[in-house]
């Protein structure tokens, strides 16, 4: 199995060697794309050999080929079905976002409590009620779920989800969710992430100041 990290890194591998791709850019070299990434290119060089690729000392790269061979890591043989908890303007831009980009993910299904949300049609996507949750995964067999809504009542819902037969969960809520070690799951946390971003903002005007 490839380290959590590394499939990160594949995953902005991949989406910067498709805007090469779309320039019609053939090949680049490791330090070439580990500049653009912020990394170093023996980094860079041992992610692309574990995946048992290689470029040529001349050319370096063929972006088409990493594209492939990379795809074929991360996407597997076929679709992933996704269904998005919470369709507020969070849950709507990643609906949006997926409708318009390449990906084995499929979002399915979403779901609200809000009566204006529910039964209708958001961003292509067909949005029920929460109460709805265990039968319209069972019948799109749903294996993602993705959490945009409030911090209240979330375990309980990862407690329906997990239940249902869902087995990764993509949580933007502010509180540790509790899963079974079978279910894999990914906390992306915008408040601490923000806090960071503030902090180095904060050094750097304080360094500014005492030169």
């Amino acid at each position: 199995m490839i380290p959590e990290k590394t499939i990160e890194r594949l995953s902005k591998y991949r989406r910067y060697l498709l805007e090469k791709l779309e320039k019609q850019e053939e090949y680049l070299y490791s330090h070439e794309l580990a500049a653009a990434l912020h990394l170093t290119p023996e980094q860079v060089r041992r992610d692309i050999m574990l995946i048992g690729y290689t470029g040529t000392q001349r050319k370096g790269y063929s972006i088409k080929e990493l594209i492939d061979v990379i795809s074929k890591i991360l996407d597997g043989d076929k679709k992933i079905n996704a269904v998005i908890i919470g369709m507020g303007h969070l849950g709507k831009a990643i609906s949006n976002y997926f409708s318009i980009k390449r990906s084995n993910i499929e979002i399915v299904a979403a779901f609200d409590i809000d009566s204006n949300k529910v039964d209708r049609i958001i961003s292509g996507i067909k949005s029920y009620h929460v109460d709805n949750l265990d039968l319209i995964i069972n019948e799109t067999d749903a294996k993602i779920a993705i959490l945009t809504l409030s911090p209240a009542g979330a375990q309980d819902i990862t407690d329906q989800l997990v239940y249902a037969g869902i087995k990764g969960i993509l949580n933007f809520t502010s509180i540790t969710l509790r899963v079974p070690e079978d279910v894999y799951i990914e906390n992306y946390d915008m408040i601490t992430s923000l806090e960071k971003v503030a902090y180095f903002v904060k050094e750097s005007i304080d360094n500014e100041g005492t030169l």
